[in-house]
């Protein structure tokens, strides 16, 4: 468990049923949208790849897979490799972020935010990452610009993993740390952007660190990923 918040917990995938569970979520909500869902299936992390669960209880809400770059690239050089190769020549590190799926019974603004938080704090701190990608269908290009300020780099394609409609979104990590800065203890949450949602900076250096003082390199064994967290440090915020 990476934090627990107002009823729900955010978890880094680290058994096989919690890929069960994600996978499920997945297909199910990629299937009501209509597309293909064979190569939605999400595995254990590897040290370029991690997989978020927004948990409560034992009802999955939502989930989100980072995937860092490494020489096996990123899903979305099948189609943008001349967009990312930009950001790579100017030696930004990238990373992407995609089979995102939420639960609209269960998901929540606020678990949504911690969602993308934990993964950020990946790509930024774990993954040194500058520069996120995703792809996503045309018609979710407003809400996530909206959401987190991303911008539209990449002109429609049909992405032939899910066989539907697809454009290129990119966040510079900075935008995020200077939105996550600006948190007071007390957020304006009438702002139509989600960073009112996330937790502050200082929460969010508190876990950095822990996370940081007990990673001493990137490793996809599982006992000792889960020896980064302890239950008793994240208390409920």
């Amino acid at each position: 468990c990476l934090l627990q918040r107002n009823g729900y917990s955010i978890h880094l995938v680290s058994s096989l049923k919690q890929c069960i569970k994600a996978s499920t979520l997945i297909k199910r909500m990629y299937a009501s949208r209509g597309y293909q869902t064979e190569s939605t299936s999400v595995f254990l992390y590897t040290p370029n790849q991690f997989t978020f669960l927004a948990l409560i209880g034992d009802i999955i809400a939502g989930t989100v897979t980072l995937r860092i770059d490494s020489e096996e690239g990123l899903l979305a050089d099948e189609l943008y490799s001349q967009e990312i190769n930009n950001f790579r020549a100017r030696g930004k590190k990238v990373c992407e972020l995609s089979k995102f799926a939420l639960d609209p019974q269960y998901s929540s603004k606020e678990i949504i935010a911690s969602l993308f938080q934990a993964a950020y704090i990946y790509a930024r701190d774990i993954g040194k990452a500058t520069d996120f990608f995703c792809e996503v269908n045309p018609r979710h290009t407003a809400p996530q610009k909206r959401m987190f300020g991303f911008r539209q780099i990449g002109e429609k394609k049909t992405c032939p993993r899910v066989n539907a409609p697809a454009v290129l979104l990119h966040l510079d990590t900075k935008y995020i740390e200077e939105q996550i800065a600006s948190i007071g203890e007390h957020p304006d949450r009438k702002e139509k952007n989600l960073y009112p949602y996330f937790f502050p900076l200082r929460k969010e250096k508190e876990i950095v660190q822990f996370i940081q003082a007990r990673q001493t390199h990137f490793t996809p064994t599982i006992h000792k990923a889960n020896s980064y967290y302890h239950p008793k440090y994240f208390q409920p915020i």
